[in-house]
């Protein structure tokens, strides 16, 4: 047996937040959302008590077809020994996300990629564990080799291949030193969604500007799609509140065609958004191109990565010239691995990095990956490198995302801050969970 242990079992849980009772979440295209998350647990052998939490994140119906999907890849870890996983990820990684009958329902996409995301976060974060260090920190102490040989660099070769990756990463590490100094003293700077949701009322709207900005927060988001004469509206009430010397972002949410968020942008262009997010359908690389060309004059930049399936669209929109900024998502691709890869190709064609994050967990997972890239990959915040924040069900987590000073303060607790307190899990259990049996029972809502 290696020094790690064999992975003996997985489990998992169907955990689910009421949060559409307060509209939080609420958008233009997926109306009211129950931020949810399968979560998995991976054990081993080892004799050492050590759980590997993972999360593959959900709005809350969906999560039983990700629990059914992570049930059956989970089938192919069991029996692993870590060492072996450990030594040559990328290996193990593309045996799972390529596996050859799983693969027809679609290649490294769809609910099969969400799926192998929450098995490979719960390895990261009991990697961490085993070895006492965050993840950020274990990633940061990594050499380029070990880096690269966690990353499947196929389908990028003519764009990316492994020994520009190498110099990248090589090109960084004389100067990383310092930057660790600076980020365990500043952090890493963050923005907030908090205040902007659709389903909020201009009172809620208001209150949660005015609250924001006198905790200091200076980057604000808000929802954007379902009407323009409501966007105007609201928009014209968060600049009366934060100004025009603050960054307000918009995001529609894959709400538009790509004529209709061009004309729609162009009108809410008085309000002098930094970006547009998610204008139109996340598969669309030319349909987003078309867009950042038309809104270029305007200084509207575009942002997505949320949606995008895997790292072939995220090298086709840079190709592209589609993107401003780039949004990776600890969830949606195939985990941490897959990550490296996007935040490579991101520094090849030198677009920041700007991560989505919120729901179940988002936030405390993509810390890890974005001080990564701070320390390792780009090298820099600036470029209006900033990174999403969320200030909902932070408190259900044993380590908890910390920000201070409108920045995530690098984690200091062995693994991926993914372990959800015991007490959160048994109330939120789907259905059964006290929350949730209270609720149905009151017939606020439907099995």
């Amino acid at each position: 047996m290696g020094k790690f242990g064999k992975i003996t079992e997985v489990n998992l849980r169907d955990i689910r937040f009421p949060t559409s009772l307060e509209h939080h979440g609420s958008d233009a295209m997926h109306g009211e959302v129950d931020y949810s998350g399968v979560y998995v647990c991976v054990k081993t052998d080892s004799g050492d008590g050590l759980v590997g939490c993972g999360i593959a994140f959900t709005l809350g119906r969906g999560n039983e077809i990700i629990l059914k999907a992570v049930e059956v890849i989970s089938k192919f870890a069991i029996g692993q020994e870590l060492d072996n996983i450990f030594s040559n990820f990328g290996k193990f990684w593309r045996q799972i996300t390529q596996e050859g009958q799983l693969r027809w329902l679609g290649p490294e996409k769809g609910v099969t990629h969400m799926a192998a995301a929450g098995l490979f976060n719960a390895i990261w974060d009991i990697w961490g564990k085993k070895v006492k260090k965050p993840v950020w920190k274990l990633l940061a102490d990594m050499t380029p080799q070990e880096i690269v040989n966690l990353v499947d660099f196929s389908y990028l070769s003519e764009v990316l291949t492994k020994d520009e990756a190498i110099e990248i990463l090589m090109s960084n590490k004389p100067t990383q030193e310092e930057r660790e100094r600076i980020l365990l003293k500043e952090g890493f700077p963050a923005y907030t969604t908090s205040t902007g949701w659709l389903g909020y009322s201009d009172e809620i709207l208001a209150q949660k500007c005015e609250a924001a900005l006198k905790a200091g927060w200076t980057k604000f988001k808000m929802k954007v799609g379902s009407d323009l004469k409501d966007d105007k509206r609201r928009a014209k009430l968060i600049r009366d509140h934060i100004g025009y010397e603050r960054d307000l972002m918009m995001d529609a949410n894959q709400k538009w065609d790509v004529n209709d968020a061009i004309s729609w942008m162009k009108e809410l262009a008085e309000f002098k958004p930094l970006w547009i997010e998610e204008p139109t359908s996340p598969d669309d690389v030319l349909g987003h191109a078309a867009v950042a060309k038309a809104l270029k004059p305007y200084n509207i930049g575009v942002a997505t990565g949320e949606h995008c399936q895997n790292r072939v669209i995220f090298k086709q929109l840079l190709q592209a010239n589609a993107l401003s900024f780039l949004q990776i998502d600890s969830c949606r691709v195939g985990s941490i691995n897959e990550n490296i890869a996007i935040l490579l190709l991101a520094k090849k064609f030198n677009v920041p990095v700007c991560p989505h994050a919120g729901g179940v967990g988002l936030c405390e997972m993509v810390q890890h990956i974005i001080m990564f890239d701070y320390l390792c990959v780009s090298g820099t915040k600036d470029g209006s490198r900033v990174c999403e924040y969320v200030d909902h069900l932070h408190e259900h987590f044993v380590d908890p995302v910390q920000v201070n000073n409108m920045a995530y303060m690098p984690p200091q607790n062995p693994g991926y801050s993914t372990e959800m307190k015991q007490s959160s899990l048994d109330d939120h259990d789907f259905p059964n969970g006290k929350v949730w049996d209270k609720l149905i029972r009151e017939g606020k809502f439907k099995t």
